[in-house]
Parts: structure tokens; sequence; C-alpha cells
């Protein structure tokens, strides 16, 4: 096991981190930037090194200065978390040359699923239905042909997108040009890779995902499914596990189709399929290798720590759970709490009670900046039923103050509140209506 890992994230995944660190006799390195000198992170971490400037580009994106970090401490392994580095193939590789643990997928593996339409391909030979879909667009005429097979409407996707960004949706032949050199843009402008590919667009439909672990020995586990369906603008807003429209019969089934498919890629490590479910069939979307920010409901519902197996499993340690040892009774939920402008925090409460736990890096009189992302942290919440996890959840939402900061913590109440929620029918057009 490792003596020392540094962490090369920031915000509320790094304090999550260092906090399983902690619980495992682990030291810890704190990477940060100027802009989060006074962060929770850094205050909590055992070690720490300031890596650049505000600019994520000139702190967090910077490679080499998080591997000098690592050398001169001593840490044996770098944990990307989630975002920034969490699937850069190159920064993984050049951790393996200088003797670090990249605590995530191998570099083969990272290789051989960086392309989603790659993906996709090799999902589908394991076994998996896939949405119908072109591989890579290289010209605006080849997308017009393209649509005209699948048939409108259908969504433009850049190869290397994630979070959102790069996606756009065609309703008819007049939109696709705009649409396509926009998503291209995006694309080249978010991960320096501008191609795009065609999917058909289904609705209505729902975004399930199934978190997954897999070890050196070949032994692959499913630690439920979550819903993700309730999104804006393709962001996640609310996450829950098990979803309300799943029998247990399709997630059985759905279970063995995708521990059968890690198997034959070879997947080492923690990642995620994600799926768009309609007319009560899975069609595989991608496949997120690293930590996910919603992977706290899987350990509510399931009590296994996902931070701690990642570390071990980036150790050699075997899993320690056969598929029949997984526990999904319950019902856990996550709410994402949002900054909607910079500001900063007058007043911090938190709720609490059994079962309730807020996951952040908030403190009072810490001054939200505007070169990050807005998550501020995550509400979640279990209970023996989804009923019950719903009034603990608008009881938790109604009693958490974050003064001093704008966020979405009313929107939240509101969506916990709409009827389609509660009843479990939301799908993806939810914000749509």
């Amino acid at each position: 096991m490792f003596s020392k890992i540094l962490i090369a994230n920031r915000g509320e995944i790094a304090v999550r981190i260092i906090r399983a660190c902690k619980e495992m006799g682990i030291s810890t390195v704190a990477v940060y930037s100027t802009a989060d000198s006074d962060a929770l992170h850094v205050a909590l971490a055992d070690q720490s090194y300031c890596i650049g400037g505000p600019e994520a580009a000139d702190s967090y994106l910077r490679e080499d200065r998080i591997i000098s970090a690592a050398l001169v401490s001593g840490a044996q392994a770098i944990h990307p978390g989630y975002g920034f580095l969490s699937e850069n193939e190159h920064f993984a590789q050049l951790c393996l040359k200088n003797g670090i643990v990249f605590i995530g997928p191998s570099v083969e593996n990272m290789r051989s699923l960086a392309s989603k339409e790659m993906t996709k391909r090799r999902m589908q030979e394991a076994g998996l239905a896939v949405i119908p879909g072109s591989t890579v667009l290289s010209t605006l005429a080849q997308a017009r042909s393209e649509a005209e097979k699948i048939g409108y409407p259908v969504m433009l996707k850049a190869r290397s997108g994630g979070g959102g960004r790069g996606i756009r949706l065609v309703r008819e032949p007049g939109e696709l040009e705009r649409a396509f050199h926009a998503a291209v843009s995006e694309g080249e402008a978010s991960f320096g890779d501008g191609a795009v590919y065609m999917e058909k667009y289904l609705y209505p439909a729902k975004h399930i995902e199934v978190q997954i672990i897999a070890d050196e020995s070949g032994n692959v586990a499913c630690l439920g499914d979550r819903d993700c369906s309730i999104q804006r603008n393709n962001q996640k807003l609310i996450e829950e596990t098990p979803s309300p429209v799943v029998s247990a019969q399709q997630r059985e089934e759905l279970f063995d189709k995708i521990t059968s498919a890690v198997k034959k890629i070879g997947y080492v490590g923690v990642g995620t399929l994600e799926f768009l479910y309609s007319g009560g069939s899975f069609y595989f979307m991608e496949m997120n290798v690293r930590l996910q920010v919603e992977h706290t409901v899987t350990e509510e519902l399931t009590q296994i720590d996902l931070v701690k197996w990642q570390i071990r499993v980036a150790a050699g340690i075997p899993f320690g759970y056969a598929q029949q040892d997984i526990n999904l009774r319950g019902s856990a939920i996550e709410c994402r709490i949002n900054a909607l402008a910079p500001g900063k925090v007058n007043f911090l409460h938190v709720p609490g009670g059994p079962f309730v736990r807020f996951d952040t890096f908030l403190v009072a009189g810490f001054s939200i900046s505007p070169y990050y992302d807005s998550l501020l942290g995550k509400l979640i919440v279990y209970a023996g039923t989804r009923e019950e996890a719903l009034r603990k959840m608008q009881a938790a939402l109604c009693e958490l103050v974050i003064d001093g900061v704008p966020n979405n913590i009313e929107e939240q109440i509101d969506i916990v509140n709409d009827s389609k929620f509660r009843d479990g029918s939301y799908d993806l057009s939810f914000f749509a209506k």
C-alpha cells in the first residue's frame, strides 16, 4: 500500500480524497493555485505546494509542475479526482515514466477508450446495444449524408467531450450547419480535439449509468445503477440510486452484460458505463474511466467506499466483494449545490442527522472564485425507501444555508417537490416542460 499520495485536484473532491487517505493511514500532498491558497484541501493535507496562477491552464493542468511536486514530496502515487487530468493519457504516461502510480486506469486502457466512437464500437462488439450513429465526421457534407441515413432529430457530439460540452441537438436539416460548426469549435476549445460524431436522438429517454469496479485479477462487480436524468444543458443536477423505473430483472440482465463487456476489454479500476434508457431498452453511450461526481450515492447505498477501493485496486489489492455481496437495498439521492455567481461565504450551516452527508470544501470566510466550476458541494441522503429519502432530502435542503454566495438551493427544493420527480417518471426533457 502507498504511504503518501498527491491529490492533483481541488474543491470538494480533493477534500474527499484526503479524508479517505487519512482513514487509511496514508499521508497526503495537496497542490493549489494562488486562488486556492486558503482552500480547505490545502489546510487538511500533510504537505502542500503552490503550482501556479488562478487559471487552471497555469496550475491544475500543468502536468510538469504536478509531477515535480510529487517527486519533491516523495509521493508514490497521484490521485487525479475527476475533471482536469483524470482522463489524460499523456499525464498517466508521464506518471509511469517518473515511477509514480496513476490512481486510475492503465495507459493502455485510457488509450483504447479515449475515443467515444471507438469505445462504442468495442462495447457493441462485447455485446452491448448502442445508439445508432456514425463514425467521426470530417466534413459538413458527410454530416448531412449521415443525418439523412440516421434520421432527424440527431445529436452531434465531440469525440473527446465531457461535462455536456461539445454537444448539439439538431432537429431538422436547416439547423445542421450551425450546430456542426459549433460542436467542432467547442470541442477544439474545450478538449483540443474538434472531431465530432453523430447519434440518433432518442426521446423520451432517461440517462442511466452503472458504476463498476474491476481489479487486476479479473474480478468485475457492478455497484448499482444511477438515474441522472435531471439535467440542464447536459449538466447533471440530481442523481439517485437505484433508478425508480428499472426493474430488478432489467438490472440483473444489464449487470450481466456489463460484467462480460468489461472483462472482454480488460479494464482495471473504477469506471462508469452510461446509457440512454428508452422504450424499455438500454443503449450504451460512453464509459467514464474515472471517479464520477455522483459516486457518493453509490457509496451510501452499498456502504462501499469507492475512493478507498480505487486506491487499493491501484495498489494491486483485489476487490473484496463478489457481486452477490453488493447490497442494493434502500434509496440514495444527491443534489448538486452550485454557485450562481462568485461570492464570499459569510455563514455556513450544514444539515445533520442519520444518513445525511454534505461533501464540500466550503468554510465560513472562503471566497468563491470565477476560475473553476460552480460546484459548491453535494448533499446526499440515504433511507430505507425512496419515499423516506425524498422527505429526508427535502428537510436537508431546507436546513442547508450558504449565505453570501448566490446558489441553487431553492431550485433544488422545487425539483424535489415536483410531481414528476416524486413519482419517478421524469426524463431528460424535465426542463423542457
